[in-house]
């Protein structure tokens, strides 16, 4: 199979692009990206390294998919990842990016009747409904309570029924867009394509920041002593995610793709799951534990633009359709990524301190 990663020098991309290369399969794969997000060009070597031909390209030229040839899949993880993309600045690269270039990925997909998977995000979930939901506090963090009058709340944890309506940032209007726009590629072409609305990803080689990969920031922040702070909900880090390994994504790929008929035109909710989930006040006390480090932590009341207090995927549906389940828990991922940081420090520092 030659199978094509968009933002394939990326954190999600590059790890994909490697693995698929590495299961022995024989697949082609081939990476584009623009090198835009920092520490992008560090992958650019590990994908060479392991048989990933690259392309220098963006999605939002469509004359940059030709070097690219013809696909049989098309793995779609290009993205301006941040949350907070569009507060205070022009949103022309989110939208252009986001949106116009899912489009022009799935014009070559059509072309080339290639398939498609698109790696889309809980965050097209709005978020005043999720922040006005019934919640408890516990010394660690933030739980929903079991009384809620919101469809798609299951024990705590998101399905993919939770409502639609109402703002959830551009970044998550793209993202819903694009979702919408592939479905009726989908009826209308004949194509076969699979939407995973994922939560947060993390691991090795992932360039954190305080608006996209919480996880690493936190944990390379703890390795180079430096301050942080708990934004919003009374700064006190009780906000809570779930988290899903790279490589645990991976495996799910793996299994939808071998079944892409009986996936297409399916949306899924992708995620760690409670029992791969972490407050940031739990997350300091991890990275506190493998780094050896304590840093200075603020407290900042005022609550953060798009910020959510509580997200927890729901995987029942992938899980009953595939058996898949995450197995890496958080704790190993912290060991990971503090483990990656130590080996690479001196390359990492500008970027990460």
């Amino acid at each position: 199979m030659k199978i094509l990663v968009t933002g394939g020098a990326g954190f999600v991309g590059s790890n994909l692009a490697i693995n698929f290369k590495k299961n022995g399969k024989g697949h082609d794969v081939l990476a584009l990206d623009n090198l835009k997000r920092r520490g992008s060009e560090l992958n650019i070597r590990r994908l060479k390294e392991n048989g990933v031909e690259f392309i220098h390209g963006d999605i939002r030229n469509k004359e940059d998919f030709e070097a690219a040839g013809k696909p049989d899949l098309i793995i779609e993880c290009s993205a301006e990842p941040s949350v907070l993309a569009g507060f205070g600045s022009s949103p022309d690269y989110l939208l252009n990016t986001n949106l116009l270039g899912t489009i022009n990925c799935l014009e070559y997909a059509r072309k080339c009747r290639a398939d498609i998977v698109f790696l889309s995000t809980s965050r097209v979930y709005p978020v005043r409904t999720l922040n006005n939901l019934n919640f408890i506090e516990t010394p660690t963090r933030f739980e929903l309570s079991d009384k809620q009058d919101v469809p798609g709340v299951s024990s705590g944890w998101y399905t993919e029924n939770f409502p639609l309506g109402g703002p959830r940032t551009l970044y998550g209007a793209t993202k819903l867009a694009s979702e919408l726009v592939i479905q009726e590629y989908i009826e209308m072409y004949g194509m076969k394509g699979i939407i995973n609305r994922c939560g947060v990803l993390t691991g090795s080689w992932q360039m954190g920041k305080v608006d996209q990969g919480v996880v690493v920031l936190w944990v390379a922040k703890h390795h180079y002593r430096q301050p942080l702070s708990y934004i919003g909900y009374g700064g006190k880090g009780k906000q809570v995610r779930d988290i899903l390994h790279i490589n645990d994504l991976y495996r799910l790929l793996e299994i939808q793709i071998s079944d892409m008929a009986s996936h297409s035109g399916e949306i899924y909710n992708v995620g760690g799951g409670p029992q791969c989930s972490v407050s940031l006040l739990e997350l300091t006390q991890l990275c506190q534990e493998y780094t050896g480090n304590k840093v200075p932590i603020k407290s900042i009341n005022e609550d953060r633009p798009g910020d959510i207090r509580i997200y927890i995927t729901d995987n029942s549906k992938i899980t009953g359709r595939t058996g898949w389940k995450p197995e890496i828990k958080v704790e190993q991922i912290i060991e990971e990524i503090s483990n990656w940081i130590k080996e690479n420090s001196e390359s990492l520092r500008p970027i990460l301190a």
